[in-house]
């Protein structure tokens, strides 16, 4: 089919989600792209630490593979830049994959390497986990929250909220200043036995303290009591972070992919 035949319609806004499709025909979508907001929980951001910048959305495109290299992307992309009124497009792309070379032909920049590891329940030591989780930190204690992400920005936020029901599971360590370090997961609906996690991230003055391995060990604990349908917790790091690297082969992640971050400034 010529690519001239495929429309690029958008579709209904959903959580905050603008989205287009490339449709081939009547029920065959051959490509989407969509834009969500950074929250900055998800990229680590504590209370002195800069927010994400304002004019920047996060970027997902896929086309189908029966349909590439017909300009799709392209044009999906095309959409993108001339509706959205945010002009900062980030892109999260596997390492080597098709997507990397569309984001290096349309100008993208380059701006990090991430590595994402695993831990299954199944390979947790419980017992020792437990342990990590009690020793004591003087100055310092745990809190735990549960509830939305929707709910706030920032993770002191979410600490003021009552704990209900919901998507997230958050284990922070306060000390008589506030909100010193957190991590938190995102737990999808019931079919989905995996969680992302986020963090843990740590304020500067407070970091060499075993905070991070403390509300990390809390979190793996805590979830698993409040969704015990969880079996495995994929966590994000930056590869330029070899200290909290470390941190998740000590706890048992093994490596599972390797993803790139890339920027476009929209005209």
């Amino acid at each position: 089919m010529s690519e001239r035949l495929i429309d690029i319609v958008t579709v209904p806004d959903h959580l905050g989600i603008a989205g287009w499709q490339a449709m081939a025909a009547p029920g065959l979508v051959a490509g989407a792209a969509g834009l969500r907001p950074i929250n900055p929980i998800e990229h680590g951001s504590l209370p002195s630490e800069p927010a994400t910048r304002p004019d920047a959305v996060e970027l997902s495109l896929y086309v189908e593979p029966q349909w590439r290299r017909r300009g799709i992307g392209s044009r999906l992309l095309a959409a993108v830049g001339a509706d959205t009124a945010r002009r900062h497009l980030v892109a999260e792309v596997v390492a080597g994959s098709a997507g990397e070379a569309f984001c290096a032909r349309h100008g993208f920049r380059r701006t990090g390497s991430r590595r994402h590891d695993l831990l299954t329940y199944c390979d947790v030591h419980h017992a020792w986990l437990g342990e990590l989780v009690d020793v004591e930190h003087p100055g310092y204690r745990l809190n735990h929250w549960t509830g939305e992400l929707a709910d706030a920005t920032r993770v002191e936020e979410l600490l003021r909220h009552p704990s209900r029901p919901g998507n997230a599971v958050l284990s922070a360590a306060e000390a008589d200043g506030g909100l010193v370090a957190y991590a938190v997961a995102a737990v999808g609906g019931l079919p989905q036995r995996r969680v992302r996690q986020y963090g843990p991230s740590v304020l500067a003055g407070h970091r060499g303290q075993g905070l991070g391995l403390w509300v990390s060990a809390a979190l793996i604990q805590r979830l698993r009591e409040i969704h015990p349908h969880v079996d495995e917790i994929e966590a994000r790091t930056g590869e330029d972070d070899p200290g909290l690297l470390a941190l998740h082969r000590h706890l048992g992640f093994r490596h599972l992919r390797r993803t790139r971050l890339y920027e476009l400034a929209l005209p």
